[in-house]
This record gives C-alpha cells, structure tokens and sequence, in this order.
C-alpha cells in the first residue's frame, strides 16, 4: 500500500504513521528525515540540500520530489510506504501522482488526521518542545492552511481520502486508522 497522510502540526501524523507503516510492513518516509538523510550520505541530493538547511531554509520543490524519487526506488519501498510531511503542497501532490503512475504504483489511501485548533494548540504546548511556542505553532498552522490544506479537496475529488478523529487518545485513533486502512485493503482489487 502507498498511504499519504495529511493532518495540522501536532495532529499526530509521525507517531500514528510510523506504527502504521511497522503493522504494515511497509516504508515510513518522513521527508524531514529523507532530506537529512541525503545531507548525511552527502549524496550530490544531499550536498544540494545542505545549502539550504545550513541557512534554515526549506529545500525548493524541485529538490524534495527528487529526493522523494530517489528514496521511493529503494528496496524497502518495493511494498508500500507511507509519505509524512509530504506532499505539502499541490504542485508536489500532482508531481507524486505522476510519479507514482509512471512506475504503476498509484496511492491507495490518504489518511487526513482531523482536528479542531483549539485541542490542537493545547496538545503543541503540552508537548514542551523548544519550538512549540505560540507565535511559532500559529505561523506553522497559517502555513499548513494555505499551502496543505487545499489537498484534502484534491484527494477528496480523487476518491482517496478518509478522515480520522484525532482527538482521541493514542490508542483510539489508531484504531480507527487500522479500520480505514482495512477498508480500503478490501476495497482494492487483488495483486
């Protein structure tokens, strides 16, 4: 299975998608940790990438979806994966669509975590970490707004998205992400 998962900062989409991904036997692929990772191996991706994260910035489009192509050809991947933290925006939805259909392995699945602002910004706080403040969680959650949200009604059209209750404790909601994830299981057509 291909599952993206969309959701707000602080929404819970690293920790539900991880264990997703190990139930499933399948890639969790954070993008914060791919970029990384091609910094670490110093690949010529990653050289690219360090000039932008040794400054702060966000690596360009361009570079994430190459980075995403590169990472998705690995032997873990051959089953499935799980994209976190990305697509971000819809030029990068429609660029992994066209990825995904070149190589014959279309998404199954968007999962899009929801949850009201007002519980989502007192679960940021509690969180405690060093750039959970405020003014940094409402510029994340503005950024969120303009540039991620707009996916929930492209993948929505698309026939592919499930939206889950966040609310809950750990354990409720990933219950409901394995009941989403069967259904959709169910509704594929067999390999």
């Amino acid at each position: 299975m291909r599952i993206v998962f969309l959701g707000p900062p602080g929404a819970g989409k690293g920790t539900q998608s991880e264990r997703l991904a190990n139930q499933l036997g399948i890639a969790h692929l954070s993008t914060g940790e791919m970029l990384r990772g091609a910094y670490v191996r110093r690949t010529e991706l990653g050289l690219l990438v360090a000039d932008y994260l040794d400054n702060g910035q966000l690596a360009p489009d361009g570079v994430v979806l190459d980075i995403v192509a590169d990472r998705t050809l690995l032997p873990d991947c051959e089953p499935g994966c799980i994209f976190d933290g990305f697509p971000r925006t819809l030029f990068q939805a429609e660029s992994l669509d066209r990825l995904l259909t070149s190589r014959k392995t279309p998404l199954d699945l968007v999962i899009e975590l929801v949850i009201e602002q007002g519980a989502l910004l007192s679960r940021l706080l509690k969180r405690g970490r060093g750039d959970d403040n405020m003014a940094t969680i409402q510029q994340r959650m503005q950024s969120y707004d303009n540039e991620t949200a707009p996916l929930v009604k492209y993948y929505s059209r698309r026939g592919l998205l499930r939206s889950v209750d966040a609310r809950g404790s750990m354990e409720e909601v990933y219950a409901s992400l394995e009941s989403v994830v069967k259904e959709a299981q169910s509704a594929s057509p067999p390999l």
